[in-house]
């Protein structure tokens, strides 16, 4: 993440995955550069060539909303990129001091206890919070005290219980890219940011595409070691009073084949709560 020049690494990393003949240009003859070069994206958005280098370069950072909307058009983004690059073309207010990222709404836990299905709290940096223990029955990493990206690009275990990873990956970056927005001064994002980057090639790939997605719903398969393998659909819902955290919901189709699995495991586990660092406190809750 170049914490300096945010609006410009989009763009050219967005230039360079959109080829000539996707904007009706001639791709023949020898180009050095992948995608469409600067004086073509220049020309296709109606504005100098100068002007563009002085943006990619960082020189100029807040160009005009018709100018947004015309590169917007030219690099061939959807909605949620779109809307990223107008929020990286504002000029950005000073970073205010961020509210805990660790500290659940009053009476959560109790809540995570209730639900009767796979739930966990996440923070912004992908950290698992709080877990009911049929979460923490389905998967290793929706453990309390895991970070789920860390988990997903480094841990082969991983791998096992979901076995579509590699599919989801691009999503989960994509997802991860929208909600950093151009938030680039958080020491926290940036150092997991580049501990991902060393340790995973597919992190490091997707990262430098600078793909936009909202995520948020989905579904997948979890193959799990004792009640086998479970299609689920997963909800994720801000908490009111504590903006930076998520709740996760897995759930299943009623009265499909993997709906009798949760239930199946909701039976060799037990209606419990477990909170990152506090263990030994959800122990005695449930004595």
């Amino acid at each position: 993440m170049d914490v300096n020049n945010a609006l410009g690494d989009f763009l050219r990393a967005r230039r360079e995955l959109v080829r000539p003949a996707d904007v009706g240009l001639p791709g023949g003859g020898l180009r050095r550069v992948p995608g469409l070069r600067r004086e073509e994206v220049a020309m296709l958005a109606g504005i100098s060539a100068e002007y563009y280098l002085r943006l990619e370069q960082g020189r100029d950072r807040t160009p005009s909303m018709q100018v947004v909307e015309a590169l917007a058009r030219v690099l061939q983004l959807d909605a949620d990129g779109a809307a990223h690059l107008a929020r990286l073309a504002r000029p950005r207010p000073r970073r205010r001091p961020a509210q805990s990222d660790e500290q659940l709404p009053d009476g959560f836990t109790m809540l995570l206890a209730t639900l009767n299905v796979p739930a966990f709290v996440v923070n912004r940096y992908r950290d698992v919070l709080a877990a009911n223990s049929l979460a923490i029955a389905l998967s290793p990493l929706m453990r309390p005290g895991v970070n789920r990206l860390i988990a997903l690009f480094t841990d082969p275990e991983a791998r096992k219980f979901h076995p579509d990873l590699q599919e989801n990956l691009p999503g989960i970056v994509a997802q991860l890219r929208a909600e950093t927005g151009d938030d680039t001064d958080d020491p926290r994002l940036h150092a997991l940011i580049g501990e991902l980057s060393l340790k995973s090639d597919d992190f490091r790939t997707l990262w430098a595409r600078h793909d936009i997605g909202r995520g948020g719903t989905g579904a997948g398969m979890i193959q799990h070691p004792q009640v086998g393998e479970l299609w689920l659909h997963r909800q994720k819902l801000t908490l009111v009073g504590a903006e930076s955290l998520q709740l996760v919901l897995y759930h299943a189709e009623p009265g499909s084949p993997s709906a009798d699995g949760l239930t199946l495991l909701a039976t060799l586990t037990g209606p419990s709560w477990s909170r990152a660092g506090d263990s030994d406190h959800a122990a005695r809750d449930n004595a």
